[in-house]
Order: C-alpha cells, then structure tokens, then sequence
C-alpha cells in the first residue's frame, strides 16, 4: 500500500533513503531550504551536490515547503545534520496532522543538552501526536545505496511494531532492515562510531598500517560499548549492524566525511579548514566534544575520545598524543568492560 513519506534534508543519506522508499512503491516528498537544489531535483532529477552520477525517479517531488512536505504524511523520516534536529522539529510540531511514524536517520548527540536525537524529538513534538519514534541506522554509505548495492541496518524503537512498519517500508532485494528495541544502543553507536572514524583517519593520514587500525578500531569498540552501558544500553547491540557494523563502514572508507576529516588532519591540515571545505558535516567532531563532556561528567574513561578531544579543541599534537595513548598503564583486555 503507497503512503505518503515526508523526508527531511536533501543530502547524500536523505537522497539514497528516498529513492529506496520511492523504488517501493511510495510516494516520496523530500524537503530541503536550498531553492536551487529543489528546482534541480524536480526538473532535471539529480542532486549533483551529494550524488554525483545518480538519476533520480522524476516521482520524487521535492519542495522547500516544510508544511507541504509535512502535511497528512504517514511517515516523517528526518535526515539531518544533528545541529537542526531541534529548529526543523519546531516547525514540524506546527504542521503535523494525523497519527505519523517519526523516524530518523541522523547521528550525533546535541551539543549543551548532551541529549540523543530521539530525546530532542520527543520533547519538540510532546504536544503532537505519532506513533513512536525509530532510529534508522547501521553501516550504510549513500553513495552505495544509491548505486543498489548490498546493504543491512537497523530500525530500533521501545515499540517493536512501530519498527517492524518501517522494516517493512524499506525492505527489498538490495536493502535489508533488521529490528530491534535498544534505542539507546543503536543511537549511542551510531554516535560514538564518528569519534573512532576521526581516529581512524588521522592514523591513515599518518601512514600508520592495518595494525594499527585494527588497535583503534577493537579498543574503541570498547569505548562505545562502555560509554553506551553507562546509560543503560544493551552490550550485545554493540557488536551488532548499528556497532561494530558501523564502525567497519566508517573506518575502513574513503566514502566517510569522518575518515576523511581524518585523514587530513593526520595529513597536517588545520582543522578549520579541513571542515570549511569539506562541503558537509563531519558529526564525529562535535560528537567528540559532547562524549567527552559527557563522559567527564560520569568518570566513564575513555581514553581514545580523550586524546580526540584534546587534538581537535585543546591544540594538542597528534603524535604526542598517540604515544600518551600506548603508554597508559598496562592492565587486562577485559578488566575495562568489566569495571567500566
């Protein structure tokens, strides 16, 4: 059965989801605040910016109308940088109709309020009516998707129907949804995997090898896990699609804006400008900021965040704090989870 699927933000994973949506059967409306990119989409049906090389269905109708978008849509999906979850869900509030699903397809953790973006969905739209709220989320990069290839993630919500409604709006032969309830897991995951790909990228751009990529990516699974058990997520969602998933597809791919911030950094690059040209937002650099904040606060220790957030907010050398790194004290692989 078609429904009407209101997609918010016209980037790269915005794009990719709607053209999934619209392939089954839907009737997809995509919102985005760019004019140009709107007209671009709905005339020449592209989105050069984000998707170079992608025709896109001429059934996907963009606008840059959120009330239109919004209205009488079955499914509200937001596919946002972090940053304009709240303002954009302000709006959505006053447009709303109906009984909607509220799903989002973003990662990253406020900045100030700390707070997942399920919790800053939920309190901006406390006075309207929907289902429940889905995270979509798991080891996905547009430009793939885009091109039909192979790909798995997960849809997580406290409502195990809601999720499987969604499951089976995007399911098909190349883009297979799995479900799951540990909302708290998948979005902590989705977030803290952006910090490890930052790392990830400086260690590359310093030409260190697989060794040491697999030191950074199995020690800071730890940090996810530890850092997400400390509010009550389930430790098996880590090593699941939204986990250990995420952070093979974030860390191992030229495809990552966060590996490739990364990777100029660790090239020399100051980090202004690596982040002024880099065209979109690279979540894992604030999402530092906010884990380490967050992480200070609790006394949760996470070590690779630490020496993150002290090269990309407190002016520290990269290799200094590499070797800071390798010469903590030795202790047991397990003790940290243990006593995390």
């Amino acid at each position: 059965m078609m429904k009407k699927i209101a997609v918010l933000g016209a980037g790269s994973w915005g794009t990719a989801l709607s053209m999934v949506l619209e392939e089954n059967g839907h009737d997809v409306h995509l919102y985005s605040n760019d004019a140009q990119q709107v007209k671009e989409i709905n005339e020449q049906h592209t989105n050069g910016q984000f998707l170079k090389e992608v025709q896109l269905s001429p059934r996907i109708h963009a606008s840059d109308q959120l009330q239109e978008v919004v209205q009488d849509a079955t499914v509200i999906l937001f596919v946002l940088p972090t940053k304009a979850i709240r303002p954009v869900a302000k709006e959505v509030a006053q447009y709303m109709t109906g009984h909607p699903i509220i799903v989002h397809a973003s990662k990253g953790l406020e900045q100030g309020t700390h707070l997942r973006i399920s919790e800053i969905l939920a309190a901006e739209l406390v006075d309207t009516s929907y289902q429940d709220i889905v995270v979509l989320s798991g080891p996905s990069h547009a430009e793939e998707v885009a091109v039909r290839d192979i790909t798995t993630i997960s849809a997580a919500s406290e409502t195990l129907e809601v999720a499987e409604t969604v499951q089976h709006l995007f399911n098909n032969d190349y883009f297979r949804v799995y479900t799951l309830t540990d909302v708290v897991g998948v979005e902590i995951g989705a977030a803290t995997k952006n910090i490890i790909a930052v790392a990830a990228g400086i260690l590359a751009g310093l030409k260190y090898g697989d060794n040491a990529k697999a030191a950074l990516m199995t020690r800071g699974l730890a940090e996810m896990n530890r850092f997400g058990q400390s509010f009550g997520a389930n430790p098996m969602t880590f090593i699941g699609l939204t986990g250990v998933g995420d952070l093979i597809v974030t860390c191992t791919s030229v495809h990552s804006r966060n590996w490739r911030a990364g990777y100029q950094l660790g090239q020399g690059r100051p980090l202004d400008a690596v982040l002024n040209d880099m065209g979109m937002v690279v979540e894992g650099v604030a999402t530092t900021k906010a884990v380490y904040e967050l992480a200070q606060e609790k006394g949760i220790e996470l070590p690779i965040t630490n020496a993150l957030y002290g090269v990309l907010y407190e002016g520290q050398s990269i290799k200094p704090s590499i070797d800071q790194l390798m010469n903590r004290l030795p202790k047991a692989e397990m003790q940290e989870q243990l006593n995390r």
